[in-house]
């Protein structure tokens, strides 16, 4: 199956030249420069693949087969919670999710072995059933069979998501100090652990087994954000509302936590939330975007480190959802960044460094670190006016990279170019 994975993702690159010294082009006109070497120098320490000396299509390969191996791995240690679902992704065992159901659809599928547990999202005022598999039945053939009884229904699995940034150690003491939720920008990831440059409120709350715990992905994303001191982020001070969704749980990171905090967020009247998480289109997690939408929200995710030959990254790809790549020291676009239905912006995502959880900073990559720092100015612009007007504002202080105007590869262009935290 690992095989024909591989084939799947990669289908696209046998489009390129034998040597792929140039460029690597992908369908939807998306080209990626050749920038190996420094690339490959840079990205040392930081948990990333060895891409030094790579042309551009194995740059690619090999990114896909880092992805590969992150979703075995993580079914791997942890087979108790976790299985594969009808997409190949890892998902939690035996947890089937429908939204849409009838009742002759409930009726008819606890005939056939599923037992049924309703559930609401607070906040959200939408609702799902959680249907646990048959006993000794896949979660895939679950799916297949659940799907087939009710067709009108939107049903998936409880997919994991990913955080988009190199891996930090966690561990310390949790950030502390409750502050205006309404006025706070949402922060779904890990928990936020204390540092000297986070001086502004944070309130957070668990969304998993264990939460909220601290983590070095979430602490360095919140400094980027709201960093106020040696770090110093694009809205210094501002207050944060946290959602840990990973916590201790081997299934933490999953679609059903980031639908309960996103309604732990509208019901607190937060209008901005960045999610630096990357995994498949899941319909809950669908529903719960459009219904935050709904509530006046606006969600600004990264598109991931996987690559260009990945799958389209979620919840980035969503309609409505801000995109944001990263760029480097010398604004090219970071060529292990993932992709999305659509991008918006770029912002910095390399060659800087982030709070780290033992009160000092570490160097940080990846689209993870640059959705902050849009989320940031968005929050700053929303301080002088109505969201409508933030938006423009936003817009308006895009620098253009690339081709003039709007592209595949930066969006609408560069933001807070001048926010990087040089190490």
């Amino acid at each position: 199956m690992r095989g024909t994975l591989y084939m799947t993702a990669v289908l696209p690159l046998l489009m390129l030249s034998a040597s792929g010294s140039a460029q690597l082009n992908l369908p939807g006109g998306i080209a990626i420069p050749d920038v190996t070497g420094p690339v490959g120098r840079a990205t040392e320490g930081l948990g990333l693949p060895d891409i030094s000396r790579l042309s551009p299509a194995q740059v690619a390969r090999t990114l896909l087969d880092a992805r590969l191996d992150r979703l075995s791995g993580l079914i791997r240690r942890n087979p108790e919670h976790l299985e594969w679902d009808d997409h190949r992704y890892p998902a939690e065992r035996g947890v089937v999710v429908a939204t849409g159901l009838s009742d002759k659809d409930l009726k008819q599928l606890q005939a056939e072995g599923f037992k049924a547990a309703p559930e609401d999202v607070d906040g959200l005022d939408m609702g799902f059933v959680r249907l646990q598999a048959p006993a000794g039945q896949s979660l895939a053939k679950s799916i297949r069979r659940a799907r087939a009884i009710a067709p009108g229904a939107q049903i998936g699995s409880n997919p994991i998501y990913f955080q988009s940034g190199n891996a930090l150690a966690g561990g310390g003491a949790l950030a502390a100090g409750k502050g205006s939720a309404g006025r706070a920008i949402g922060l779904i990831d890990g928990g936020v652990g204390k540092h000297p440059s986070l001086t502004g409120p944070i309130d957070q709350r668990g969304f998993a087994k264990g939460a909220p715990a601290p983590s070095g992905h979430a602490t360095a994303v919140a400094s980027l954000i709201a960093g106020n001191g040696t770090v110093k982020g694009a809205a210094p001070a501002a207050p944060l509302l946290v959602a840990d969704i990973y916590g201790r749980d081997p299934a933490g990171g999953n679609a059903i936590a980031i639908a309960r905090a996103l309604g732990w967020m509208a019901a607190n009247g937060v209008r901005i939330v960045t999610i630096s998480l990357v995994g498949p289109d899941n319909p809950l997690l669908s529903g719960a975007v459009a219904a935050a939408r709904r509530k006046g929200m606006i969600v600004v995710a990264a598109v991931g480190n996987d690559g260009p030959a990945a799958p389209p990254a979620f919840p980035a790809s969503y309609k409505g959802v801000i995109a944001v790549t990263g760029v480097d020291a010398r604004d090219r676009a970071l060529i292990e960044a993932g992709r999305a239905l659509h991008l918006d912006y770029a912002a910095p995502g390399a060659d800087m460094i982030a709070a780290s959880i033992n009160g000092e900073s570490a160097r940080v990559r990846g689209t993870s670190f640059a959705a902050p720092f849009v989320a940031g100015r968005l929050y700053r612009h929303l301080q002088r006016g109505n969201m409508s007007a933030a938006m423009q504002a936003l817009a308006g202080e895009a620098q253009d990279l690339g081709k003039k105007g709007p592209d595949k590869l930066y969006g609408r262009g560069l933001v807070c170019g001048t926010c990087r935290n040089e190490p």
